[in-house]
């Protein structure tokens, strides 16, 4: 999607921290802000970062909430985007609110907050008007995502806080550090056989990361977008087996695919949420999708078709990509089962 859309308003620079804005996101974000003619800080853990010396460094633990509440008083951003999650200790609601309280000031113009298509907790189809997930919801990022958002409504209402959140589904693009795409990519040019969880029917939906940022720079710019949530995506989501088909078509090989059982897989140890993995990191979960017809109406979003952001993405991976050696151990043990089922069964 080209970044240089027109918009409602009149652009001018604005004074931008972006909260973590050193990983995939975050420094995409950062690069599009310095080409609108922005000034750009990011606010993180580190004492250095490597964008460049036309980018502010403020350094602070986005969860130690006096140390952002320091910062922000220091420094009147016009432009606050909260992008970073703290996977380890969980990022809450009340370290999101302190931030969003301290940013607050005549000049505020945006805080915009990334959520995720995790906040509805579970279901598929939803749009910005359902329920988000409950306070009490056991995943602890599905709850404060769904927590963080709410309080920061209440924020919009009660004080005019010009806040703004966005719901992306997976992300993918250059520069993913999840492994994800190149997960499968790397067993494909291993000559690997792909394995398919289950009957490869359950549904994903995914967003290309600078159809993302487009549309962080976008609710910049649409006077309305202020006090409002955005389901921000691709607009069809696709079964697991139609992601091996995509990717592989991304890469011009032919997979090999094997499916089996989920049981199987959780019994011989396989995980989701961390190694070992056999569908990529975090792919493997129950279904949210959701529908973009409020993006598309009120933002002008436009997601780049699938195919055509895999191969720019493809293309990266091969060039910049890390080729690590890659332990395929566990996965050998689910083929050897897979192996020896189909011949008991012949």
């Amino acid at each position: 999607m080209e970044m240089e859309k027109e918009c409602g308003e009149e652009r001018r620079p604005r004074k931008v921290l972006v909260i973590g804005g050193t990983l995939f996101i975050g420094r995409l974000l950062v690069s599009e802000l310095l080409k609108a003619g922005h000034e750009v800080w990011v606010l993180h853990r580190k004492p250095e970062h490597d964008l460049g010396k036309r980018v502010g460094n403020l350094v602070a633990d986005r969860n130690d909430i006096d140390a952002v509440r320091r910062i922000l008083a220091e420094h009147k951003f016009e432009v606050v985007f909260d992008n970073v999650y703290d996977w380890e200790r969980g990022t809450t609601a009340a370290h999101v609110e302190a931030a969003a309280r301290a940013a607050a000031h005549p000049g505020l113009h945006r805080y915009v907050f990334m959520s995720s298509v995790a906040a509805y907790g579970d279901g598929l189809n939803h749009h910005e008007g359902d329920a988000l997930a409950p306070d009490e919801h056991p995943d602890p990022y599905v709850r404060n995502k769904a927590m963080s958002e709410r309080a920061l409504f209440r924020l919009h209402q009660r004080n005019g806080i010009p806040v703004v959140t966005l719901r992306p589904p997976f992300v993918y693009g250059p520069g993913n550090p999840f492994y994800r795409e190149a997960f499968f990519w790397d067993r494909l040019r291993d000559n690997r056989p792909l394995i398919l969880p289950g009957d490869g029917r359950r549904l994903m939906q995914f967003v290309y990361v600078k159809d993302l940022v487009w549309a962080c720079l976008r609710v910049l710019e649409v006077p309305g977008a202020a006090g409002h949530a955005f389901n921000i995506a691709n607009p069809r989501p696709i079964t697991q087996a139609e992601l091996i088909a995509a990717l592989s078509e991304a890469a011009g090989k032919k997979a090999t695919v094997v499916r089996i059982p989920r049981e199987k897989i959780y019994q011989a140890g396989g995980r989701v949420m961390s190694p070992p993995y056999y569908f990529g990191a975090y792919f493997d979960l129950p279904p949210i999708t959701m529908l973009i017809t409020k993006a598309q109406r009120v933002l002008g979003f436009k997601p780049t078709p699938f195919d055509e952001g895999l191969r720019e993405t493809y293309r990266w991976y091969v060039r910049h990509g890390p080729r690590r050696p890659v332990d395929y151990s566990f996965e050998d043990k689910l083929l050897a089962w897979a192996q020896a089922t189909t011949a008991a069964a012949q």
